[in-house]
């Protein structure tokens, strides 16, 4: 999972966008990237690390400009070498440079369609290749300036090979910035405005609606499944569906985990959902499971605490905060490598005794994936002096990889694959253990935006939305993803660290 950030404006972004980049460091910490565009030159930034530290002020005194885009980056294809780290770009045709946040499910072969028309992929990111694809695209179209039509049709047909979950900020020199979402509206992307006497009219993109909010600019609306968006130099907006067969399935575990809970996405708040999320599991555990000696209702903070509250309201029982978070710990669950989330654990939370000892506490998280936490957790709860530990999540059993762009690689690595609830409560320690029903989850979503077709749910049954993903694939995911897998190659790659001025 990534996040992304595009603005196209009337004075020098290079202070906005590290902002907007700050508030969507949940979405990625391994790697953060700036470019702008000053006298049709590419002015670039980006290396491991957060934001914070990759961007120092002689960077920032770099990186002029009234165009330019952002990325926060994990890792799900390719490796965690700096060179992964994006924007990328590219010389020709104008100078294109593109921020992706998602994961192409046909990577491999669109890899060799590229060679045989002579294009060079340096690294093994998916997001080098989609870029490729669109300057391939751009570079058919005749002449020195680009219509908008001349860049609709270029996505119309980079839509037709390219599949897979996707979000695109890119900047072409000369001409403008264009984003665009992949036919399902896997990944989110939403398009805001400001204008004021000062600057006049100013355009901004990214990832979530809470970027727009830290540096002042207006939510306009979700960029459409299957549309692109291109805004010219001199700020006009033209706007295209560039898909025959766009359909909304937003990928639901963005409102479980991913996004912040103050961010609207395809029309629905994170926040919301996750309170009907926990009033459907609430009433659940009201209905099924009424015979368990409850004694308090504990978060696992922060994402769940909204979750637990509606529980205990259901439930009836009381409510409190048994767990100390260290803030400078980063989101375990998109830590690279295994050992590096074990150890973060402990070092994250902090358990208050007294909410525990000689207490049946009933722990509430939104999520299950490789249960390290889970068992950790308990453990943690265990020695604060609870008397029996009962554990559940607001998502369902996760039991299959996710292929668009969230690090679930393998299935041997999800503690729900191939077990049921009672083998998976055995390994985390738990006393019992309850999973929200995926019909309850969908609704909890969907209520709030009914116009919404569906959502992409592969995770939790196994059904993925665009229909090409077989076991040979996931195998090669596997290759790809796993953790010793991105082990190797941290330990192997350079600290590459891009600064310089890039002529296109």
């Amino acid at each position: 999972m990534c996040g992304i950030v595009g603005i196209v404006a009337n004075h020098s972004v290079n202070q906005t966008i590290y902002d907007a980049l700050t508030v969507l460091q949940h979405r990625g910490q391994d790697a953060a990237g700036i470019v702008t565009i000053e006298n049709d030159a590419f002015r670039l930034r980006k290396a491991n690390g957060l934001v914070k530290d990759v961007f120092e002020a002689k960077h920032m005194q770099r990186l002029q400009g009234t165009t330019g885009i952002g990325h926060v980056r994990y890792p799900t294809a390719g490796s965690s070498s700096a060179s992964e780290a994006q924007p990328f770009y590219v010389n020709s045709p104008f100078g294109i440079t593109l921020a992706h946040n998602g994961n192409l499910t046909n990577a491999k072969e669109l890899k060799q369609h590229l060679i045989t028309q002579r294009r060079h992929i340096n690294t093994t990111s998916d997001s080098e290749i989609l870029l490729n694809l669109l300057a391939a695209e751009i570079q058919n179209i005749q002449g020195n300036q680009l219509s908008p039509e001349d860049v609709f049709n270029a996505i119309s047909n980079l839509h037709q090979i390219a599949r897979g979950g996707y979000a695109v900020a890119a900047m072409i020199v000369s001409q403008g910035m264009v984003a665009f979402r992949d036919p399902f509206g896997i990944r989110p992307l939403v398009l805001g405005k400001r204008e004021t006497a000062e600057d006049g009219i100013e355009y901004m993109v990214a990832s979530e609606t809470v970027a727009l909010d830290a540096v002042g600019f207006k939510y306009l609306r979700d960029v459409a499944p299957g549309e692109a968006i291109y805004i010219t130099e001199d700020k006009q907006l033209f706007s295209q569906q560039c898909s025959t067969q766009a359909t909304l399935h937003p990928c639901i575990f963005e409102y479980v985990y991913f996004a912040r809970p103050d961010s609207m996405i395809d029309g629905v708040s994170v926040y919301g959902s996750r309170v009907n999320m926990g009033v459907k599991l609430g009433q659940k555990i009201k209905r099924e499971w009424r015979h368990l000696d409850i004694d308090v209702v504990i978060p696992i903070p922060e994402t769940s605490c909204d979750i637990a509250l509606e529980i205990a309201n259901q439930i009836e029982k009381p409510y409190r905060q048994g767990f100390v978070k260290n803030r400078y710990i980063g989101r375990t669950f998109i830590m690279p490598g295994q050992q590096e989330r074990k150890r973060s654990v402990r070092r994250k939370l902090n358990a208050i005794d007294v909410e525990f000892k000689g207490k049946n506490v009933l722990l509430v998280d939104d999520s299950i994936v490789r249960g390290t936490t889970s068992e950790q957790i308990i453990e943690m709860a265990r020695e604060a002096g609870a008397k029996k530990v009962y554990f559940a999540s607001a998502a369902p059993e996760i039991r299959f990889p996710n292929v668009y762009g969230i690090d679930m690689p393998t299935a041997n690595e999800l503690i729900a694959h191939g077990r049921d609830t009672d083998e998976i409560g055995a390994i985390i320690g738990a006393d019992g253990i309850i999973f929200q029903d995926l019909t309850d989850l969908v609704a909890a979503v969907k209520e709030l935006n009914p116009n919404i077709d569906g959502f992409e749910t592969s995770v939790f049954d196994g059904v993925y939305i665009t229909q090409d993903v077989d076991q040979s694939y996931l195998d090669y995911l596997t290759a790809m993803r796993n953790d010793d897998a991105k082990l190797v190659s941290r330990e192997n790659s350079s600290n590459l660290e891009l600064h310089n001025v890039c002529h296109p």
